[in-house]
């Protein structure tokens, strides 16, 4: 089933129109080296995306450990509920290094000449599918983690324990799995209200500073056909959607991509005189089932970087409160 990217700007007329196979794109052969590189580590996320939603932390053992320092097997207890769940996060942590390093391939693929980044999203339908898998995957991601605060307290409560047995020159195991300097690595990744997202963004950042068209592509990848009802999507177009699943995914990778878009932008994405039309892709979203996209609006009210900035008109911000 083809899915019709459109670019949502104010000069949509000047874009190109194409359909971008979401559901059926395949590789071709120059895709496929790229391609099975970043297939590979897209075939973990599912995992890791069922692992932090299983993630039911060790508050309880934690409080009551607190609550009775002088009792050794309390204190045991605690240690022994929190060592394992810290090696699930360094395994997250890992998986948004192998991430990053998938969104470097893409974008060095999507942005690189002879071809404009539009050219590229028609000729490589797979390597654009996957960077949108990417940015659904993130936003998922991060919204798990902000809606689990366990998280931050396992991790401290464990940053805490190693210091003070390191006073007490007591040798703890688990420093062979984590060691102190990745526990502050770690410590940076999970501090940030949407880690995954951050991770994307640095990594992003730094690639623009070497490729100038890949904003282009951003804005061009922002596109996927969802439109607000002052420009409805031509019922011919939706109607080959197979699910609404697909549906979803849509919203979301257009949430990311504004996400993204802002944060790598020097002027954002919200500003008065933005390609990118922001008022018809809020209000798209606010056309949908609340419950379906009630966490993409907050993600847009509280992960971009330009929204309170004065340069925002005050109707976008309005629609966001």
């Amino acid at each position: 089933m083809g899915n019709l990217l459109k670019v949502l700007t104010r000069e949509i007329e000047n874009y190109p129109h194409f359909f971008l196979d979401f559901e059926n794109a395949q590789p071709t052969d120059a895709e496929r080296e790229v391609w099975n590189q970043v297939n590979a580590i897209l075939q973990e996320s599912e995992s890791i995306l069922s692992g932090l939603q299983a993630y039911k932390g060790a508050g309880q053992e934690i409080r009551q450990a607190i609550q009775n320092p002088s009792d050794q097997m309390l204190q045991e207890q605690a240690w022994n509920s929190v060592c394992p769940l810290v090696v699930r996060l360094k395994e997250f942590y890992g998986f948004s290094l192998k991430l990053e390093k998938a969104l470097q391939s893409l974008l060095e693929s999507l942005t690189c000449p002879p071809f404009t980044p539009t050219q590229h999203l028609e000729k490589e339908q797979a390597l654009a599918k996957q960077f949108a898998e990417i940015l659904h995957f993130t936003l998922r991601f991060d919204e798990l983690k902000m809606r689990n605060p366990a998280i931050q307290n396992d991790f401290s409560y464990y940053r805490r324990t190693i210091s003070r047995n390191r006073i007490n020159n007591m040798n703890m195991d688990i420093e062979n799995e984590v060691n102190n300097e990745m526990a502050n690595r770690m410590s940076l990744f999970y501090a940030e209200a949407t880690p995954m997202l951050k991770t994307l963004s640095d990594a992003t950042t730094n690639f623009v500073s070497e490729v100038t068209n890949v904003n282009v592509f951003l804005r061009t990848d922002q596109s996927v056909k969802m439109l607000s009802s002052d420009l409805p999507p031509p019922r011919e177009y939706t109607s080959r959607f197979s699910s609404e699943d697909t549906l979803l995914f849509c919203m979301r990778v257009m949430v990311g991509v504004i996400i993204l878009y802002d944060h790598v932008h020097p002027d954002g994405a919200f500003i008065k005189t933005s390609k990118i039309d922001m008022k018809g892709c809020i209000k798209v979203l606010k056309d949908q089932p609340a419950d379906n996209v009630e966490g993409l609006l907050n993600a847009l009210r509280f992960t971009t970087k330009h929204l309170n900035y004065e340069s925002t008109p005050k109707n976008i911000r309005a629609m966001l409160q």
